[in-house]
């Protein structure tokens, strides 16, 4: 059972609404108890000592109390070290905060998965000088590392039969059964090669036709989980590829 009170517990906000007139409700992942919503009361008012320090992609320790499915957070600590994010990373950092938002079950306690999105944050905040594959390929890593937590982990070492992946042979992805082996080896469209299977579950993105193919079968896959869910951050990403 939840205790009734939980201080400076390690936490990052993923996302804030108001709610009545000066006060905020806060969705927070916490090392220890997974996806909180929490009341910030007051933060809105200008003397409010948490005011400037409810920001999202930033380490902070809270402090709350309550039982219910909203809890009161009594106090927030900035834990500092971590740059803003700006641009590209930024469009990033709200993508997997929507996944996490929305595959991410309320006080499940998930701490690798902790620990997982603040790497990736800590990537994407030294991430000025790289190219789109860089950020794609922090993408990928964390969507595979989040469906791996959930119970969701792909197969990508073994085909549905059992058998090994063979890096030059193509396979068609099977939701919840994993990779089947295509007998025409022309096959391409719709299928995804060997190499890339193993690259996936080597986490190296450094082929460019592995960043391709994950991007694709990620795509579908994350699809599939959200369960008709739209994405904003996606929709932002599309519109920074139409510019």
């Amino acid at each position: 059972m939840r205790p009734v009170k939980v201080e400076r517990q390690p936490a990052f906000v993923l996302h804030t609404r108001p709610y009545r007139e000066t006060s905020l409700i806060v969705e927070a992942i916490t090392r220890d108890f997974g996806r909180m919503a929490l009341v910030a009361k007051g933060v809105r008012r200008p003397r409010s000592a948490m005011r400037g320090v409810l920001m999202g992609f930033q380490p902070l320790e809270m402090t709350w109390s309550g039982k219910g499915e909203v809890v009161t957070l009594h106090n927030a600590e900035w834990q500092g070290g971590q740059p803003l994010l700006q641009g590209r990373a930024l469009l990033c950092g709200y993508y997997i905060n929507e996944l996490l938002i929305n595959l991410l079950p309320r006080e499940d306690a998930q701490e690798q998965l902790f620990e997982h999105y603040s790497t990736t944050l800590q990537a994407l905040s030294s991430s000025e000088s790289h190219d789109a594959a860089f950020f794609s390929a922090v993408l990928r890593r964390f969507e595979k590392q989040l469906l791996g937590e959930l119970g969701y982990g792909l197969m990508l070492v073994h085909d549905t039969n059992g058998q090994p992946i063979i890096s030059d042979c193509r396979y068609l992805y099977e939701m919840e059964s994993g990779p089947r082996i295509i007998a025409d080896s022309s096959a391409s469209a719709g299928t995804i090669s060997g190499q890339t299977l193993l690259d996936m579950d080597a986490e190296s993105f450094d082929n460019p036709i592995t960043l391709v193919e994950s991007k694709q079968l990620m795509r579908s896959l994350m699809a599939f989980y959200l369960n008709g869910r739209q994405l904003h951050s996606r929709r932002l990403f599309e519109d920074l590829a139409d510019l």
